[in-house]
């Protein structure tokens, strides 16, 4: 039997074909989740396996990290995604106790538009400047510094960034917050933030790179499997250890990799900028958001503690997600236990 798997208007749905599911068993359960884009393509593969596998069908809306939140705050939700841990106000304001379950490691590419530019290299400062709009021309010295050799054109840039609150927005702002002091004091970190240069907004990391990938100058933040699926060519950062690394599984996995014993004792560690010379510096692992009790809990429970087995973590990386450390897969599937 085949599944039919599709992506349309932000939601990812993994469903079996009616023919299947005169075999499903009697046991089996639909169960409904939202939240964050970054880890939809990897989600939506899992789902799929897992209907296939057991007849439990995964509804599963890539709305953003902060629609997900609301989703599970009205219950309306078996499990809510978010690319940011749960502040502890925001886990106040729940009905009740959550558990976070981080699944995979991704990257937060800076895909951009500029034919004729491949390889790309920037640096945090440069980053910062961009999205403060300090640095308004792609042939700025801030960024030829970088790229010498390199005929970069007077061509004006055009900042996107996500409109709808974002976990990968949580993550990039956590990074330039970081790096920059005075991205620190001005604008900050969150889900949400104001941005000083203005520019294009996109809603969802869909939308981030259809935008950058009809504006001619453009540069957004998406999570990399978003640039590659658009085309889009993505810049190499300049790391900790003073290196431009490209993103990918590989360089994510080494950036998650240096923070392994924190995220062993606290699992919302902060991830960027690692230290580590093969290190990419804007990555993050993602998470589930369940509560500790709940109607369909032991049916959420059994779906995760599959997709911390060795095939499914295996299989994000052909995705270009960074499979979990082992002690985090450790540590979640004691959480998973807890579920009721």
């Amino acid at each position: 039997m085949s599944i039919r798997n599709f992506v349309k208007g932000g939601v990812v749905v993994a469903t079996l074909l009616t023919a299947l599911a005169l075999y499903r068993p009697a046991n089996a359960q639909a169960l409904q989740g939202a939240g964050a884009t970054f880890p939809a393509p990897i989600y939506s593969k899992w789902f799929a396996d897992y209907a296939k596998a057991t007849g439990t069908t995964i509804n599963y809306q890539a709305v953003g990290s902060g629609q997900g939140y609301n989703s599970l705050k009205t219950q309306t939700v078996d499990f809510a995604a978010s690319d940011s841990p749960l502040s502890a106000s925001e886990e106040a304001a729940l009905p009740g106790p959550v558990v976070h379950i981080p699944t995979v490691g991704g990257a937060v590419a800076l895909a951009y538009n500029l034919p004729g530019i491949n390889g790309l290299k920037l640096t945090g400062d440069a980053v910062a400047g961009i999205f403060m709009g300090r640095i308004k021309t792609w042939n700025d010295p801030a960024i030829q510094a970088s790229n010498p050799g390199v005929n970069l054109p007077a061509t004006v840039i055009h900042p996107v960034h996500r409109t709808d609150g974002s976990g990968t927005t949580y993550i990039f702002t956590h990074y330039l917050k970081k790096v920059s002091p005075a991205w620190a004091t001005q604008v900050g970190a969150g889900k949400s933030v104001e941005w000083p240069a203005g520019g294009f907004g996109g809603k969802g990391s869909d939308g981030v790179a259809a935008d950058v990938q009809r504006t001619m100058g453009g540069i957004g933040y998406v999570e990399l499997n978003y640039a590659i699926e658009h085309k889009l060519p993505y810049a190499s950062v300049k790391n900790k250890a003073g290196k431009f690394i490209a993103p990918s599984a590989d360089s994510t996995a080494a950036a998650i990799s240096q923070y392994a014993a924190e995220l062993n004792k606290d699992i919302k560690t902060p991830t960027v900028d690692a230290p580590g010379a093969n290190s990419y510096p804007i990555c993050s692992v993602t998470y589930i958001l369940v509560y500790k009790n709940s109607p369909k809990g032991a049916a959420v429970a059994k779906l995760w503690s599959w997709a911390m087995q060795a095939g499914p973590q295996a299989e994000a990386k052909t995705l270009y997600y960074a499979p979990l450390p082992s002690g985090l897969v450790k540590i979640n599937q004691a959480t998973l236990k807890q579920l009721r």
